[in-house]
């Protein structure tokens, strides 16, 4: 009996050492070596400013700025969640008309542009990210169609030429892994960033 025991402890106590404390502290020390932006939560900074994750979206409401994919939580980094509400909801259709009338009169000279590229399942001309919230409500992506679909309003405000900002979004357009796990996405806050340095009015607002 005490024999059984004292293997027990023995055991309990070594692979307390290994798996609570040396595994770990292993893992975290070859992340840190490997993976070092990524471990620490692929934060982004602005000189020596912390603005943001690359994982975490954030909401952006200046006209200058392109604006995120709508969130059902309000960005909120400590927790997660999507609006629940089924297509037939009426709180729903009530949200999407919110958002289509909010987008409408900012597009400027959109309708006078080329049709751009629009994913399956959107609403007419509106790419249907820009007016539904993700599952998660942090999402930090667009698709290139909703990006492309600010650029209008953007380079108007900003005083910049569309062809130049929407280079600017190409340039910033993220393919998938391999070109098939998943679809082309833009990260808002690394192009609104890079807007930023590309744009020559400094007396525009500060972002929101």
């Amino acid at each position: 009996m005490l024999t059984q025991m004292g293997t027990a402890l023995r055991l309990w106590f070594g692979f307390t050492l290994l798996l609570g404390l040396a595994y770990p502290l292993g893992m975290t020390a070859l992340s840190q070596w490997i993976f070092p932006a990524q471990a620490n939560g692929s934060l982004v900074y602005q000189g020596e400013r912390l603005v943001g994750s690359r994982l975490i979206g954030q909401p952006f409401t200046a006209p200058g700025y392109f604006w995120s994919r709508p969130s059902a939580v309000g960005y909120n980094g400590a927790g997660s969640g999507g609006s629940n509400l089924g297509p037939l909801n009426p709180e729903l259709q009530q949200q999407i008309a919110a958002r289509l009338a909010l987008l409408a009169p900012t597009e400027g000279d959109a309708s006078e542009r080329p049709l751009w590229p629009v994913i399956a399942g959107s609403m007419g001309r509106m790419p249907v990210d820009l007016v539904t919230s993700s599952g998660s409500g942090r999402d930090p992506h667009l698709s290139p169609a909703a990006t492309y679909y600010q650029v209008a309003r953007v380079a108007k405000v900003r005083g910049l030429p569309v062809g130049q900002v929407e280079a600017l979004v190409s340039q910033q357009i993220e393919v998938p892994p391999l070109g098939v796990l998943g679809a082309p996405v833009v990260n808002i806050l690394l192009l609104n960033l890079a807007l930023d340095e590309l744009a020559s009015d400094a007396s525009l607002p500060a972002r929101k």
